[in-house]
């Protein structure tokens, strides 16, 4: 029997139906592929990104690391990565400080030779070599106390660290000037 106009529309609808399931079954497994390849191309960017993830040993080459180690590696990466950050801007604020503690000294020493060429003479032949050392050995003597009592020497790196320490702590501008003035005073004292 040849279907109606009713029954032909309805076996038209019917398979109309269908085609949109299907258009949306296969439409959704594209969009789950697409998903799960751009995770896949993600671990592996992590893995070419992450140094330790890179196989070290060849015999397992063919074994790929799994996204915990990966993800974990890659955690850990990072965490190392801004103890470095840190620890570069730590050295770069102490390398601030060092670079204005060095253009205080040049403007000092600037200062000083442009006074000694003003006035070449000045000061000639009024303080004797002895008061002088005596006024250097009173700073020089007064600068190790404090380094004796706070510089380390049983390794180089301690050394070091401590030296930096005490310079910030003892060879303040502050403190210098009040250690040349009572050295000057106590000079001064035993040629009055």
């Amino acid at each position: 029997s040849v279907p109606t106009d009713d029954e032909d529309s309805d076996y038209h609808q019917e398979s109309f139906k269908e085609s949109y399931k299907d258009q949306r079954r296969r439409a959704h497994t594209q969009a789950e592929q697409k998903r799960r390849d751009a995770i896949k191309k993600g671990y592996n960017d992590l893995q070419a990104i992450v140094p330790t993830c890179e196989q070290q040993d060849f015999s397992i080459s063919s074994q790929k690391l799994s996204k915990a180690i990966v993800l974990q590696k890659t955690i850990d990466y990072i965490q190392f990565l801004h103890k470095e950050k840190k620890k570069q801007e730590e050295e770069v604020s102490t390398l601030r400080k060092d670079v204005m503690a060095l253009k205080i000294m040049k403007v000092n020493y600037e200062q000083i030779v442009k006074a000694h060429q003003d006035n070449p003479n000045e000061g000639k032949n009024q303080i004797s070599d002895e008061v002088k050392f005596n006024v250097f050995q009173g700073i020089m003597d007064s600068l190790f106390q404090s380094f004796n009592a706070s510089v380390s020497v049983t390794s180089f790196q301690e050394l070091s660290a401590c030296v930096f320490s005490w310079i910030e702590e003892h060879c303040k501008p502050q403190t210098l000037q009040d250690i040349v003035i009572r050295v000057l005073h106590k000079v001064k004292s035993q040629l009055y």
